[in-house]
């Protein structure tokens, strides 16, 4: 079993070389970095390209995140532009301390796939000055057709994708993470991506859960397995029941409960029953 190097998930690993421009700074991998440079020089931002694309597509996010296609390498990509959370982020709002959290999520994308945990690719950032140690950060992922979040599997908006079968691929995901001893403090049903492993959005392949969000995930060589799952059980089940209070969605507790039992099951067991 690949396990994560304690230094995988320090802040941040080894990242390509960063491109200088007026007011900004680009790192991506050398697929997409003419691109990015290139926008950011024509148009001031990335986020305000990707907006302005005729093919544009909002998806979710605190405020609208975007997919495009680059135009030089003909990358689909999504474009999101970073914002605060929590109780401050009115005051906060999208200013950032330099160097922000987009190295280390790109570190830990990289550093989590490298270990066979899915999650997407995160293919660069862009970091604006805006302030003496501020920056305003866009951050670009590879785009992943076919998708659907769990909280949109669970209220019944993703009619491709059955229920039974997203909670499995899910399940699978937490016995990945425990057997790594990588908790995510923030799982949530919104950042965890369902996809098809073939067939497409709408064909027979099995489903797949994929973690996004990542620059929050915390890794500890001493936690064992057990710890690992009730932690990101216990996040997980907490935002299944505020998304069901939320949508009213046919999810019962009882129900919730019936899965948070099974995925400890799964790492008594070593896989799923």
């Amino acid at each position: 079993m690949t396990t994560l190097a304690a230094a995988t998930l320090a802040a941040p690993a080894v990242l390509p070389p960063a491109v200088t421009l007026d007011r900004a700074d680009v790192t991506a991998v050398a697929l997409v970095r003419e691109d990015l440079v290139s926008l950011v020089s024509r148009y001031g931002s990335l986020y305000d390209w990707a907006s302005a694309q005729p093919q544009a597509q909002a998806l979710r996010g605190r405020a609208p995140v975007y997919v495009a296609t680059l135009p030089l390498s003909g990358v689909h990509v999504v474009v999101r532009h970073a914002w605060h959370g929590g109780l401050f982020a009115p005051i906060t709002g999208d200013r950032f301390r330099r160097p922000s959290r987009a190295p280390v999520e790109m570190a830990h994308s990289a550093a989590l796939r490298n270990a066979g945990i899915p999650t997407t690719q995160v293919l660069g950032f862009v970091r604006y000055h805006a302030g003496p140690g501020l920056v305003r950060v866009d951050v670009v992922t590879h785009y992943v057709p076919d998708t659907a979040d769990l909280g949109m599997v669970l209220a019944g908006l993703a009619p491709a994708m059955e229920c039974e079968q997203a909670l499995r691929a899910t399940r699978q995901l937490l016995l990945t993470l425990a057997r790594h001893g990588v908790v995510h403090p923030d799982l949530n049903v919104k950042n965890i991506l369902l996809r098809r492993t073939g067939g497409g959005a709408t064909g027979d392949g099995a489903l797949e859960a994929l973690m996004i969000d990542v620059d929050v995930v915390q890794w500890n060589p001493s936690r064992t397995p057990q710890e690992t799952m009730e932690r990101n059980v216990g996040r997980l089940t907490r935002s299944m029941m505020k998304w069901r209070r939320h949508f009213g969605c046919d999810f019962a507790d009882p129900r919730i409960a019936g899965f948070a039992d099974a995925a400890r099951a799964d790492l008594v067991d070593g896989h799923l029953a």
